[in-house]
């Protein structure tokens, strides 16, 4: 299927990691321009020789999320570089595991501006052009933990959620200019990140990581982890032309983890 997105230009938040770099080579390989922009250099190469070695073309540039005067210098630049960004990639790092107590304001503060404020402002710089444009894609990657909150989660739980409220409203707000805006909840997808937490998770509770990791894949119907490559697969058909009539959605790419309706 060609999803029509030939030459569109894309940026990718946290584009080092995982799943975004997954996310970068999908988009390449339907001969998008991809921008990537992540706070650790070495990834961010990484990610940049996998789009390279699919014949796709990739930017990168170092930012941190969590550093409001960074992000919004490193996104002005993008723009005035290429003109404008048609597709924009919401994905962020998560905060450290725990309860959803205990934690100091300023590492709530932290986790906000990190995960959401960052979203919203980015969002923000680059919408004038897609209105303007009369065409462009937001698409914000949360958690299943906005749905179905998940233990030990408690400020990624409370925060991503944030995200979710946000873009059903935006959708509504630019529908008119041709930009659709829906949110991505990933279910158990083996990233570094789902890694991390199996391993905090069977140091809590005193068991081995592999004992720990196929307890998590029982949980799920297809019983397995999904890939990140099947995350970004999604991901690009919501950037597609092909997806044109979906905004202010909810997708679920978990294997069917999520129990609820």
């Amino acid at each position: 299927m060609d999803l029509g997105i030939k030459g569109k230009r894309a940026l990718v938040l946290s584009g080092g990691g995982g799943l975004g770099s997954a996310i970068a080579v999908a988009l390449a390989r339907e001969g998008v321009t991809v921008f990537l922009a992540d706070r650790d250099e070495p990834s961010l190469a990484a990610a940049a020789q996998r789009v390279s070695d699919t014949g796709g073309i990739a930017h990168t540039f170092v930012l941190d999320l969590g550093q409001t005067a960074q992000w919004t210098a490193g996104v002005q630049e993008v723009v005035e570089r290429v003109g404008g960004i048609d597709i924009l990639v919401n994905n962020t790092g998560g905060p450290p595991p725990g309860p959803a107590h205990g934690h100091a304001t300023q590492v709530w503060r932290d986790a906000f501006e990190s995960m959401v404020l960052s979203a919203v402002g980015i969002t923000d710089l680059l919408l004038p052009g897609m209105c303007e444009r009369g065409w462009g894609r937001v698409i914000t990657s949360t958690s299943s933990g906005v749905i179905a909150p998940i233990a030990n989660l408690g400020l990624s739980n409370a925060t991503r959620i944030s995200l979710v409220g946000w873009s059903k409203t935006l959708a509504r707000d630019v529908a008119a200019q041709g930009v659709t805006v829906n949110v991505v909840v990933p279910g158990r997808i083996a990233t570094a990140r789902t890694q991390f937490l199996d391993a905090a998770r069977a140091k809590r509770e005193g068991r081995d990581m592999t004992a720990v990791e196929a307890e998590s894949a029982a949980t799920i119907p297809l019983g397995r982890y999904g890939t990140p490559e099947e995350y970004a697969d999604a991901i690009a058909f919501l950037a597609s032309a092909r997806a044109s009539y979906i905004t202010g959605s909810t997708i679920r790419v978990d294997g069917g983890l999520i129990a609820s309706i």
